[in-house]
């Protein structure tokens, strides 16, 4: 299956990304679209500092794209790769009050079970300072079902309620 085919699926899929692109941008998040493979990916990027987490900033990452089907191989390379394209992006001295969380999303008619049951397992960490949760997306012209990991961890686990929140508010 190309990842550029069209169809209802396809078409699913594309109107979602639209929206997530929307729904980043009117939270105030930076929106760019970097490529991944030969996928076009959305990506969005907003930093919160809260006296209840002493000052620290948290930076949260979006990504997203679309691919033909979701399988644990595919969504593991999409959240190493997001990882480390956050970690290249992400601002100020890591772990001196700073913490980065990323959300990467693939968004597919075909999601394998073992895929969405490896995203809804546990968040992933990276240098201790890069918490990230993936998520597949079952997008169809009926269909619209979200999974992550909704858990707390225990690096980061002060912003757990933040990012479970704007996860909700991205990925409906």
């Amino acid at each position: 299956m190309n990842p550029h085919a069209t169809g209802p699926t396809a078409d699913a899929a594309a109107a979602y990304l639209r929206a997530l692109h929307e729904r980043l941008t009117a939270d105030g998040c930076t929106v760019t679209l970097p490529h991944w493979n030969e996928c076009q990916v959305v990506t969005g990027c907003r930093a919160d500092r809260k006296v209840r987490w002493f000052g620290t900033k948290a930076e949260l990452f979006v990504f997203a794209t679309a691919v033909p089907e979701i399988d644990v191989t595919t969504l593991g390379e999409f959240t190493a790769w997001a990882m480390r394209y956050a970690k290249g992006l992400r601002g100020g001295i890591p772990g001196a009050r700073n913490a980065a969380l990323v959300l990467p999303a693939l968004v597919s008619a075909r999601v394998l079970p073992e895929a969405a049951q490896w995203a809804a397992q546990d968040a992933r960490i990276l240098d201790t300072t890069l918490i990230s949760r993936p998520l597949t997306v079952e997008a169809t012209p009926k269909t619209l079902r979200t999974t992550m990991y909704r858990g707390r961890t225990v690096w980061g686990g002060m912003f757990t309620s933040h990012v479970l929140q704007k996860a909700t508010l991205y990925f409906p």
